[in-house]
């Protein structure tokens, strides 16, 4: 019952954290932004890393994995979530980013040669029609796919690229460590590219504001990165992905409060049929693995 408290208080900051990215957007650049909080969080890990384990050396083969995750789940993900929400609400962006769990398994099929089930396809099709609801043009919504939206769709691939990479990297280093390291690298990585696009930018936001930037950062990339990681070996990644479903609900309660973003029955329809597609596909996968070792068990006594 702890673990699993702790993992929903992780899911409740995570789904929060569309929320304060946007009230964040009010006194930030976006880009600095992100490199304002991962500088926080990235002191925060590697003091912590420092303290409990000590330094790992990083080895040739541990960077054929590590340099394109930062390239990909660092860079690319942080600038396009953030430069996302200036042009897209927080209840959409969480539930577009709600389909990472579907399209990581279906990068494990293509990269990792993971098998892809019935199951999983149908949960699959039931998200994606969810997002049609959400995000859709035409008769449902009524309105164009606005940029923001693509862009968080970009942020949602390359979140779940960053997941497939994380997992052959892990088999190379200590998970901890890994995300103390991917931490760092991504804020060295972001920020040139900060300077470079928003240039000559004088930031004077109010204390509070970095009171605010400081904290979410502390809680949501640097405790919650500790938790999370440290959970994960005790109810393993496919049990613990589930609270992330909540993520969605979370940013729509807080949306709804805070920036006053109305909700609609569409999104609501539209988060329902994400979430249970999520569910369907990955509570199959749970009971795969489940039934695979099962029979790893049994096969010594069959023998």
């Amino acid at each position: 019952m702890r673990t699993y408290l702790l993992l929903l208080f992780c899911a409740a900051l995570y789904g929060s954290n569309f929320v304060l990215g946007s009230l964040l957007l009010e006194a930030f650049p976006a880009l600095h932004l992100s490199v304002y909080r991962l500088m926080v969080s990235s002191a925060f890990l590697f003091i912590y890393l420092v303290a409990t384990r000590g330094l790992t050396k990083i080895t040739f083969r541990d960077s054929v994995y590590l340099v394109p995750f930062v390239l990909i789940g660092m860079l690319l993900h942080q600038v396009s979530f953030f430069t996302g929400l200036r042009t897209t609400d927080a209840t959409t962006a969480s539930l577009i980013l709600s389909l990472a769990p579907i399209f990581t398994a279906l990068f494990a099929r293509l990269f990792l040669k993971e098998p892809l089930t019935k199951r999983m396809a149908a949960g699959s099709i039931v998200a994606l029609t969810g997002v049609f609801f959400v995000v859709g043009t035409g008769g449902i919504m009524g309105t164009a796919i606005t940029e923001g939206v693509w862009i968080m769709f970009i942020c949602m691939l390359a979140l779940s690229g960053s997941m497939i990479l994380m997992k052959k990297l892990t088999e190379r280093m200590d998970a901890f460590v890994a995300t103390v390291y991917t931490t760092v690298l991504g804020c060295i990585s972001v920020y040139p590219v900060a300077a470079w696009s928003e240039p000559h930018i004088q930031v004077h936001p109010q204390f509070w504001w970095w009171v605010l930037l400081v904290g979410s950062a502390l809680l949501i990339q640097g405790l919650c990165a500790v938790i999370w990681n440290a959970q994960i070996r005790k109810v393993g990644a496919a049990k613990a992905s589930l609270f992330l479903n909540l993520q969605p609900f979370v940013a729509m309660i807080l949306g709804y409060i805070t920036l006053g973003t109305p909700i609609s029955l569409t999104q609501v329809a539209g988060s329902v049929l994400i979430i249970s597609g999520v569910v369907l596909a990955t509570l199959q996968g749970q009971r795969t693995r489940k039934t695979q070792d099962d029979k790893l068990k049994l096969s010594p006594t069959e023998g």
